[in-house]
């Protein structure tokens, strides 16, 4: 079990009392539970994920400890574009997706 940490943007107040039933809302849309075992993250995720779909202009990040990743954080994110952590050359950077603008 490690700390577990939900920032969230613009979601609807369905998204945000599920959270506040699993963990405490530290600030207005940070989420913490400092012991989520890593079924009741993956369950807690897997909601978010269903119910996303019906957000507009929203985003969702959430963050844990997770040894075998470069930084030993792990981090999913709903409504921006995906990031990934790397290491370069010692360093733990985020690598973004490329996307493509057309006119």
């Amino acid at each position: 079990m490690s700390m577990t940490v939900v920032v969230t943007r613009n979601v609807s107040n369905r998204i945000r009392g599920f959270l506040s039933s699993s963990m405490l809302e530290m600030s207005p849309g940070v989420y913490s539970a400092p012991r989520l075992s890593p079924a009741v993250r993956d369950r807690v995720w897997e909601v978010l994920t269903e119910w996303f779909i019906a957000e507009r202009d929203a985003s969702i990040v959430m963050l844990w400890q997770e040894a075998q990743v470069p930084g030993g954080q792990a981090v999913k994110i709903l409504g921006e574009p995906p990031v990934e952590l790397v290491e370069l050359d010692g360093l733990v950077v985020i690598k973004r997706s490329r996307t493509t603008v057309s006119n």
